[in-house]
């Protein structure tokens, strides 16, 4: 057990303002994690955005109507699916990550991040697009996905499962994992690696900050990586 944090918020704190994803997937690689980062079209809608919290995963569907009578399953009878379900079951600290569907249409809106905020979610991670972008940044509340496209996924999508196990551009993810983003991309922390992970990240974030002073003050690369082995 690790003494650097206690709880998830006191972590989620430590990553926001002492890590960035880099760090934390350079950790990943070493531990034999090689296949953590999401793929690098998902970006924040604003380049400051930063999201980490637990997967709340959910899994969409592509369909071709917004009710669909002549079906076996009660969820494509309903508009969106258990959309509405999922996002009244996100919890306070997690993030609704969103896979499954084409890329056709918006996955994410302005009041989608109301009610997120509302609950005290940390974030959203979708496979496709958002919309509702101005509200969005007027709420400040951290999204990721493939770009920003109008198009409503009513009659074109639905969600038909949350709280498993999806697949995110090659990327298991499970419920309960660490979900981390930035600028540079989002990492899917293994619930079994994130101690590990977490805590060889902030000890390279701590020398990184001496190899810099070093760097700084006329120390060559190579001295500085044989007194450190950090570059």
């Amino acid at each position: 057990m690790t003494t650097l944090w206690k709880d998830d918020e006191e972590l989620f704190k430590i990553a926001r303002t002492e890590l960035f994803t880099a760090l934390v997937g350079d950790v990943l690689d070493k531990m034999g994690y090689l296949h953590q980062f999401l793929p690098p079209g998902i970006k924040p809608l604003r380049r400051d955005m930063i999201v980490i919290g637990r997967a709340m995963p959910v899994l969409e569907a592509d369909v071709f109507a917004e009710r669909q009578q002549d079906t076996r399953l009660d969820v494509m009878r309903k508009p969106f699916g258990i959309m509405f379900e999922a996002l009244d079951q996100l919890q306070a600290g997690e993030v609704y990550i969103c896979s499954g569907s084409s890329p056709r249409y918006a996955l994410w809106g302005g009041l989608m991040s109301t009610r997120a905020i509302a609950i005290g979610a940390a974030g959203a991670v979708v496979d496709g697009f958002s919309r509702d972008t101005n509200e969005i940044l007027r709420l400040n509340f951290p999204v990721f996905s493939q770009g920003t496209y109008a198009q409503d996924q009513g009659p074109r999508g639905k969600v038909i499962d949350y709280r498993v196990p999806i697949e995110f551009g090659g990327i298991k993810v499970n419920p309960g994992d660490i979900v981390f983003g930035d600028l540079d991309g989002v990492i899917i922390v293994p619930r079994e690696a994130e101690e590990e992970a977490f805590a060889g990240a902030i000890e390279k974030a701590r020398g990184e900050k001496q190899v810099k002073q070093a760097l700084e003050q006329g120390m060559s690369t190579v001295e500085a990586f044989n007194k450190f082995g950090i570059m």
